[in-house]
């Protein structure tokens, strides 16, 4: 699904409100703009031209899901790195996982498919989502994410990026 123009009216916290956000605590990041991206195959070719060259970027993929007690989560992994949802859920201690439908998607973290990123958190700590990030992640110098919409991304240095989970209250459980 694109995010058109009418959909981001129900957003929560629009793409533009969170850069502006970004902007006034200083946080650092680079825009880029492109077309609605909805797939790892499709970011890795648009992605490709963003990535400084010698840079320690981790591109990610990321997963809204539930368990059966309907507890939220949000998981940040390394694009590349493949998932087993049984095994995922035994490694976070939750059970068995499934994917969140897209209506408990805009609920729960204030996006629309295809445009899930770490900084949905923005509205998902308010609704008690839980979240864990690749470990990966302490290791990268950027992070490459949607910035609530899937025609943009931010290369973000890592620290602004922990910066940012701290100014909201995110706790990251580190995976």
């Amino acid at each position: 699904m694109d995010n058109a123009p009418l959909d981001l009216d129900s957003m929560p916290v629009s793409s533009d409100a969170l850069l502006a956000q970004l902007d006034d605590w200083g946080l650092g990041y680079i825009l880029h703009e492109h077309p609605p991206l909805h797939s790892v195959g499709e970011a890795k070719e648009v992605e490709a031209a963003m990535v400084v060259p010698g840079e320690n970027a981790l591109r990610v993929k990321n997963l809204y899901l539930r368990d059966k007690k309907k507890r939220n989560y949000l998981v940040t992994l390394e694009q590349d790195r493949k998932i087993d949802l049984k095994e995922l859920g035994a490694e976070l201690g939750v059970g068995k996982l499934s994917f969140g439908s897209a209506d408990r998607l805009m609920q729960h973290l204030g996006l629309f498919p295809g445009a899930v990123t770490p900084l949905s958190m923005i509205t998902g700590v308010q609704n008690e989502v839980q979240f864990f990030m690749d470990s990966a992640a302490q290791q990268a110098d950027v992070v490459y994410m949607h910035p609530l919409v899937n025609t943009r991304t931010v290369g973000m240095p890592r620290a602004d990026l922990l910066a940012f989970f701290e100014r909201i209250g995110c706790a990251v459980t580190w995976i």
